[in-house]
């Protein structure tokens, strides 16, 4: 009961932020549904129900370990989608409060889907209910970032669709009576036509790739990022790329059992490091400081991609980075927006000087950009590095030394583009507005509480977690 709680209230909190009358109250229920989702999620995180035989959705191990995260970063993007929406005032909000809720109910539902059928209905769903989100500036830039994401995404779940068919002929031509969920499709195992089984798992590979932002299936990205606003931007970043990257563990899994555990983990590993390169290279050049949290989300979906093909210790590292990348965006997203707005632009030739005219949210975003790096305490250095030794675990030596040559470049595009929007004077246009904007505890705390998560996920990561990532990569992992 409590896990279709998860799917169902926020879609009550919907619709009664739909028919809310007060522009000015509505907000609010953002963070209550938001508290109410977490304390349901970490409840059956604590106290996982049993899985139905056959069940379309339930809260499975894989569930457990990533939903969690889903939640605690609606959480807090709630928390600042308060504040956020006061100063954004001129803007009607109705279809911005009631589009976040209903893709956090959406979100919970295709991380809980157990049924091929389910998973791809929850993930086009997702696609249609962000895309008012990404519009909300109502710009034309905006408008166009918008229509990309609709056409690129649309791409993706339509490849993700045929590859659905493609699975659930594999299963019919196998002997199978139809059944699409996961267990019966795992179970089927070698049964599942060859053919079939690898036209399937390239096209839902690109499908859900896309969703991802894999490269180079990840053109969306950089628009869509650059014009939506901060919490969509982490949002995307740690909810909508996690339900994707849950849809490829799934499948895998699926294919694994049918014996193409060596082309899962060969097609992965190429797509996971081309992704670091590209972003690399693009981080070294780019001069957008919101598009460069784009490319960082394309190299951290690549380095999922990695730990994903280093078997179980890879996928478990691979669930660490889930959550540490999930939460560390938060705080990078949170804090671009809020210098965003402070800066009148994002581009290196229009901002500077951003310690003088937002300088809370110039240092939360300087310490979230060496948290995202891999800088020691930080979650995200832990668990890249249990990805490098998985790799050299499994004798991927080649794999490991170019993972860590891909994290160095984009370090170095990272802190290049930082340094200069932080440091120096003001531009001319800047300082002709007056003083630095004024920087509430409403939009500063929730990047701070981003900050301390993953610093608490670095320097005391629980052991129920650990347990919780453990046994979905162990149920994962192939029968024998």
């Amino acid at each position: 009961m409590k896990e279709i709680l998860l799917i169902a209230l926020p879609l009550i909190f919907a619709a009664a932020a739909f028919a809310w009358p007060s522009e000015r109250t509505r907000p609010w229920l953002l963070p209550v549904a938001g508290v109410l989702h977490s304390v349901l999620a970490l409840w059956l995180l604590i106290d996982p129900p049993l899985l139905a035989a056959n069940a379309w959705f339930g809260f499975d191990p894989l569930a457990r370990a990533v939903l969690p995260m889903v939640s605690l970063l609606f959480l807090v993007c709630s928390i600042y989608g308060v504040a956020y929406l006061q100063i954004r005032a001129e803007r009607k909000n109705r279809i911005f409060v009631t589009a976040l809720l209903v893709m956090l109910g959406l979100l919970s539902l295709a991380l809980q889907a157990q049924n091929l059928g389910l998973l791809w209905v929850a993930a086009e769903a997702t696609t249609l209910v962000t895309v008012p989100l990404l519009h909300f500036n109502g710009t034309a830039r905006a408008f166009e970032a918008s229509w990309k994401y609709l056409l690129v995404g649309g791409t993706g779940i339509a490849l993700s669709l045929l590859g659905s068919f493609c699975l659930g002929y594999a299963s019919l031509h196998g002997g199978s009576s139809g059944d699409l969920t996961f267990t019966a499709l795992v179970a089927q195992g070698a049964a599942l036509t060859r053919p079939w089984l690898v036209t399937a798992w390239v096209l839902l590979l690109a499908g859900y790739g896309t969703k991802m932002g894999l490269a180079p299936m990840h053109t969306w990205k950089p628009d869509a990022y650059g014009e939506a606003p901060g919490m969509v931007g982490a949002l995307l970043a740690g909810g909508t790329t996690t339900m994707a990257f849950v849809a490829i563990l799934r499948v895998k899994q699926v294919v694994d059992a049918a014996g193409g555990g060596a082309m899962t983990e060969r097609t992965l590993l190429a797509f996971g490091l081309f992704s670091m390169l590209v972003a690399a290279l693009f981080l070294l050049t780019t001069p957008d400081f919101k598009r460069m949290l784009a490319y960082s989300s394309v190299e951290h979906m690549g380095i999922l991609a990695v730990g994903a093909a280093l078997g179980g210790a890879g996928i478990a590292a691979a669930l660490f980075h889930v959550w540490t990348n999930g939460l560390t965006k938060g705080a990078l997203f949170l804090s671009a927006g809020n210098i965003r707005r402070a800066a009148g632009a994002q581009t290196e030739d229009k901002v500077a000087g951003m310690a003088w005219r937002s300088p809370a949210s110039a240092r939360i975003f300087v310490v979230g950009i060496l948290a995202v790096t891999a800088c020691p305490p930080f979650g995200v250095f832990f668990s890249e590095l249990k990805i490098i030794l998985a790799g050299f675990q499994t004798n991927n030596f080649f794999a490991a030394t170019a993972f860590l040559g891909c994290l160095l470049f984009a370090f170095f595009g990272m802190s290049r583009l930082v340094f200069a929007i932080v440091d120096g004077r003001p531009r001319a246009a800047a300082r002709a507005t007056g003083k630095q904007l004024r920087e509430t505890p409403g939009v500063i705390v929730p990047p701070l509480l981003f900050l301390a998560l993953s610093l608490w996920l670095g320097l005391a990561t629980p052991p129920l977690l650990r347990e919780a990532w453990n046994a979905a990569a162990n149920i994962l992992l192939p029968t024998p």
